[in-house]
């Protein structure tokens, strides 16, 4: 029996955006709204937002089988906190178990789409342990095109596109994030590496403060938020100049860091 393929599908930007959705059809090629609605088996980060992701797509191209037919199962949960286990990409052999139970529909023949709660899944994201278990059972995997917020970010930021790192969050404890920022300003300046980071959207601004506090003045900063919305924005510029005229960020919108330190 041919077996089913584990598709990439991307979703929007626009994750607890009520009333700034954005039009499928202006972030996503029609031959992955094709593709999606194409596909009756899900391994999703949300089963609630996927269903409204395939809603939406239901509007555009007619789905193979009915909403309430689509199979979907959820990811395993990934560890909480904001250290290096929260995102691993190896699993235990219990975990390994539970990832290769989701690929069991590919394995009768059955095309299975990957898709996070926005973006590109696999990438900062739990789905890369479901693609780790596809190539070793040899399921083909099919990444398909659509928005990934840290590479938007890196594009529109003018910083070291040939080498960055993408960090994650930063600690919460005010002194550990200090030391982590002036630990990533010093990386960065001696390896030329643009570094790349998150946070929760309501202590954006607490984030920007701190790196405003910690990053040497001639060091580069770069803020994009709400990528791909309606009123998107992007803005580089020194520590020193954001210190003399700094940025409100909205305590509900999605926001990529990115810093590249000066030797």
């Amino acid at each position: 029996m041919t077996r089913g393929r584990l598709y990439l599908v991307p979703n929007t930007l626009d994750f607890g955006m009520n009333g700034q959705e954005v039009d499928l059809r202006e972030v996503l090629p029609d031959a992955v709204l094709a593709r999606a609605a194409s596909i009756t088996h899900w391994a999703a980060e949300n089963a609630k937002t996927t269903r409204a992701f395939l809603k939406r797509v239901g509007a555009i191209h007619p789905l193979a089988v009915p909403l309430q037919e689509q199979h979907i199962e959820e990811l395993p949960r990934p560890p909480k906190g904001r250290g290096p286990a929260a995102g691993a990409a190896t699993a235990s052999s219990s975990e390994e178990k539970l990832w290769l139970a989701l690929l069991e529909p590919a394995m009768s023949g059955h095309d299975i789409g990957l898709i996070s709660e926005a973006g590109m899944p696999a990438i900062a994201d739990p789905g890369a342990k479901l693609v780790a278990a596809a190539h070793a059972a040899k399921v083909q995997v099919v990444p398909l095109t659509g928005p990934s917020s840290l590479l938007l970010a890196l594009a529109a930021s003018g910083l070291n596109g040939q080498s960055f790192a993408f960090v994650g969050y930063l600690p919460l404890e005010a002194a550990e994030r200090t030391a982590r920022i002036k630990a990533l300003d010093a990386f960065s300046a001696r390896e030329q590496q643009t570094q790349l980071m998150i946070e929760t959207p309501y202590r954006n601004s607490a984030l920007l403060q701190a790196l405003l506090a910690g990053l040497r003045p001639g060091s580069l900063l770069s803020v994009s938020c709400g990528l791909s919305l309606k009123d998107a924005w992007s803005h580089t510029a020194t520590v020193e100049q954001w210190r003399q005229a700094p940025k409100t960020l909205p305590d509900k919108v999605p926001a990529v860091f990115a810093i590249l330190g000066v030797r």
